[in-house]
């Protein structure tokens, strides 16, 4: 099943009196259980299609189905409901909270849901390798250490889609391929989808699919 559907989207922006097109009508589609990178430089249309797929903006034309729910036309408060429940963000520089230890981080969650989950949270910790780091602050935290903590807070709400935007950028190449395996791993495990972009060309063999993004244009290369 798709956890992510692109129908026929595109993307415009005013700038000025000049309309800038974004993203050129793009046809795409991720399954449960599938990792995929997209490549390409800096302007390219990968954030613009990143933000469109984490239902953050809402396309000029088409439809976005995440998780079997049409994003396109929705208003943001529902939007952003849908969101909370359907999508992981895993963000380069980790986007810890730095006042909160590693265990509150996922704490945080249970607040919000109102489901507290110590069994659950102390689990996933273990099984990424952090849960002898709970109780330290993301200051005391290696950069690998830090990515580690914010899969599993991206993995904890059990959400059907995780975008990672540069997830590697600011690691060494050894804890690079150690947190891109550990995506691979997640997403074969845990039956997630998984959308990573990258400007590291290295880091794409442990995906499904790799698709490259020029010029608001996608292509499938492998």
């Amino acid at each position: 099943m798709s956890t992510l559907v692109f129908e026929n989207i595109s993307k415009q922006f005013q700038d000025g009196e000049q309309m800038i097109t974004a993203l050129k009508p793009t046809n795409f589609s991720v399954e449960a259980g599938e990792f995929v990178a997209i490549i390409g430089p800096s302007g390219s249309g990968k954030s613009t299609f990143l933000t469109l797929a984490g239902g953050l903006q809402t396309p000029s034309e088409g439809r976005i189905i995440i998780n079997q729910a049409d994003y396109s036309d929705l208003p943001e408060k529902k939007r952003a409901q849908l969101r909370y429940r359907d999508i992981g963000f895993i963000l380069q520089s980790s986007n810890l909270i730095p006042f909160l230890t590693v265990e509150k981080q996922l704490e945080l969650v249970d607040r919000v849901n109102k489901r507290p989950n110590k069994e659950k949270r102390e689990q996933l910790l273990a099984e990424l390798d952090v849960a002898h780091l709970k109780t330290k602050f993301p200051k005391d935290l290696s950069g690998g250490e830090r990515q580690r903590v914010a899969i599993a807070r991206a993995l904890y709400n059990d959400p059907a889609l995780i975008l990672a935007d540069e997830p590697t950028a600011s690691l060494d190449t050894e804890r690079a391929f150690e947190v891109v395996a550990l995506l691979a791993k997640e997403s074969k495990e845990r039956h997630k989808s998984i959308i990573m972009v990258t400007h590291d060309h290295r880091m794409i063999e442990e995906c499904d699919k790799v698709y490259e993004m020029k010029d608001g244009v996608l292509t499938l290369v492998r």
